[in-house]
């Protein structure tokens, strides 16, 4: 089970750094007014390019399950495909979740309420939405929140 999740973790990061790759001209800096047009345009192609990386990757998978059905002779082999495509369909299941978050965040730009968090209104560092563009809370926000979720559990 964790190595699924170990997986699902390194193909979003491949994802995101595919996406990266494609915008190295600017990077948005303190010195310039906070979530500017041109803030705005740089968060846009991340998020763009982070999208139409996962949707190919899950092009190819899709593409690789109707080619190769369930071919092999062997129990244990049928078995071992049948496990590794159930950890496919689990990591593809939580890259569509992704790009959920990722189309209400492109909402939220064109909203003008990217950058800003939904609890406190403050904005959300630029290195925290450098690191995770989908980011909706600022750091302090998100740490209450993720304490009173742990509470809600222990009672």
């Amino acid at each position: 089970m964790a190595s699924a999740f170990g997986r699902a973790d390194r193909f979003e990061a491949l994802a995101l750094a595919a996406a990266n790759d494609k915008i190295t001209e600017y990077r948005p800096h303190g010195d310039e007014p906070f979530m500017s047009l041109r803030q705005q345009a740089y968060f846009r192609r991340k998020l763009t390019g982070w999208r139409d990386a996962i949707r190919l990757e899950a092009q190819g998978t899709l593409s690789h399950l109707q080619i190769d059905s369930l071919r092999e002779a062997d129990l244990n082999d049928r078995a071992s495909t049948e496990t590794d495509w159930s950890i496919e369909l689990r990591t593809r299941d939580r890259q569509r979740k992704l790009i959920g978050k990722i189309e209400a965040a492109l909402r939220r730009i064109d909203e003008g309420e990217y950058g800003y968090c939904e609890v406190t209104g403050e904005p959300i560092s630029l290195g925290r939405l450098e690191a995770r563009p989908i980011a909706t809370m600022t750091v302090e926000a998100q740490e209450r929140h993720e304490r009173h979720e742990r509470v809600s559990r222990e009672e």
